[in-house]
């Protein structure tokens, strides 16, 4: 607070504006890691800094109700967000409006909260009593709140993950498919918000539970290749493209397993190989070896190397047989039967 004193008897104006911000981060911070700060320590801090700096109210707020959520104090957090989502301040109101939605949105997410547990215990209660009818009733309430509450969030360009699975779970709940997918489909396509894989995660994720044509999946999968070529979910895009009549599509199937054996975190995905190989021993068959060679060319300066060299050939021997077994006949096609791998594979 000493410092904050010096601070407004400072003549740059910049300077005394960002002091509460900087105050509250710092202390903040030390209250949070410190050995002997409690909650009511940091209770104290914060309503002191709620009321330093206009603009300030509703993002401390908000920081102070997550740090209430942390220590499970669910009731003083939502009595912390509703404070802050009745700030107002004359004409400053209108620059608070995102952070207010974002206040709105995290009262949604712990009504969401209450409703999932909610919905856990109707599980273990009988559609004829009466218990149920009340527990029924109290969820349609909570799941009204929420939605009032996240919808101008979500509506808003951002990553906003948690709230959009969690509304579109109490959506899917209550049987409003059509607008479910709506939200989806928006969050994922539209082009004022960020680049966000999740959201095309989400949306492949709940066209495939409602069993959407291959078409419609595919093209969510392209979207997510483009952004995360490594992503587990490649593997189920391959299988789609391999069985696609269209050779532009069976081509892409192969590059895009090549595509996810770029990355060193995949370098021991044993699925990723086996259907490699797999792949590769059809395409051969089948007197495709251009498409195999416009993949390999790219590769070859480094391939051997990041994949088949004796160091890795040594590790993954000793770890997975059947992955070496695997490497080894797709290095034999790729290298030819005298490389090191495929060589080493049959010595051992």
């Amino acid at each position: 607070m000493y410092s904050y004193l010096q601070t407004l008897e400072d003549s740059d104006t910049y300077k005394k504006q960002a002091a509460p911000e900087v105050i509250w981060r710092l202390g903040s911070e030390i209250l949070f890691y410190h050995p002997k700060s409690n909650v009511e320590t940091f209770n104290t801090f914060a309503d002191r800094m709620k009321n330093i700096g206009v603009l300030n109210y509703v993002k401390i707020s908000l920081q102070h109700a997550l740090y209430l959520m942390h220590h499970g104090m669910l009731e003083d957090a939502n009595r912390n967000l509703s404070q802050a989502e009745t700030w107002r301040y004359g004409e400053k109101s209108s620059s608070q409006e995102i952070l207010i939605n974002l206040v709105q949105a995290y009262k949604g997410l712990l009504q969401y909260y209450t409703w999932s547990k909610k919905k856990a215990e109707l599980s273990k209660l009988d559609e004829n009593d009466y218990a149920y009818s009340s527990a029924t009733q109290s969820m349609l309430s909570d799941s009204w709140k929420t939605s009032v509450n996240i919808c101008g969030l979500i509506k808003t360009p951002g990553v906003w993950d948690p709230f959009v699975k969690s509304y579109v779970e109490m959506l899917e709940f209550y049987g409003d498919q059509d607008e479910a997918r709506k939200i989806l489909t928006n969050y994922a396509y539209d082009e004022k918000f960020p680049s966000n894989p999740n959201a095309h995660i989400y949306l492949y994720n709940f066209l495939k539970k409602e069993k959407a044509p291959r078409a419609k999946l595919l093209s969510v999968l392209k979207n997510l290749y483009q952004i995360v070529p490594s992503h587990r979910l490649m593997l189920e895009f391959h299988m789609l493209l391999r069985k696609s009549e269209k050779e532009e599509l069976r081509k892409l199937g192969l590059k895009v397993l090549f595509g996810v054996l770029d990355f060193a975190g995949c370098t021991k995905n044993i699925t990723a190989w086996k259907y490699l190989a797999r792949y590769l021993r059809q395409l051969l068959m089948e007197n495709r070896l251009a498409w195999v060679q416009e993949e390999w060319n790219s590769r070859k300066s480094w391939w051997p190397t990041f994949h088949f060299s004796y160091f890795w050939a040594k590790s993954d021997w000793k770890e997975d047989t059947d992955l070496t077994c695997e490497k080894a006949f797709i290095a034999g096609i790729l290298l030819g039967k005298g490389t090191f791998l495929f060589s080493f594979n049959f010595i051992f």
